[in-house]
């Protein structure tokens, strides 16, 4: 968990999926550390008026998971994100169990960059998250 991988020892192709369940708890720590009170994430009679009927986990913090899976699980943490971008193709409701699975797209070894990209599945297996991002390599240090 949370390695050192070097930049030459990642490869396209490199692959990995992990299942969360995402919970009451999960919302209430992210929605009390950044402030988003979104009503469609902590009021039930707001949500049920919505096109969703219930609350729904925030969107960003289930794009977090998918940076904490390529850190946790794939890449290590030498890389520094310098590109994230997210698709939320369907909602996430409290006591969902997702499925995040994150790859190594593109290697590009002249600027030490590489691209990962990530999908992120309900228990019902309908997609709930697109991601593609850039992360950035330091130069190994010359001893």
């Amino acid at each position: 968990m949370y390695d050192v991988i070097p930049f030459a020892d990642l490869s396209v192709g490199d692959r990995v999926s992990v299942s969360k369940t995402v919970t009451e708890a999960d919302g209430a720590l992210y929605i009390a550390a950044t402030g988003d009170f979104g009503p469609v994430h902590i009021d039930e009679s707001y949500a049920a008026g919505t096109r969703f009927g219930k609350r729904l986990a925030p969107g960003v913090m289930v794009a977090a998971l998918c940076t904490s899976v390529l850190s946790a699980e794939l890449a290590g943490v030498l890389g520094v994100s310098i590109e994230d971008r997210f698709w939320f193709t369907g909602p996430v409701f409290y006591g969902d169990t997702i499925t995040i699975d994150v790859w190594i797209a593109e290697k590009h070894e002249d600027t030490r960059t590489l691209v990962w990209e990530a999908s992120a599945v309900n228990e019902e297996g309908r997609e709930v998250l697109k991601a593609r991002a850039t992360l950035k390599y330091p130069r190994p240090k010359v001893a």
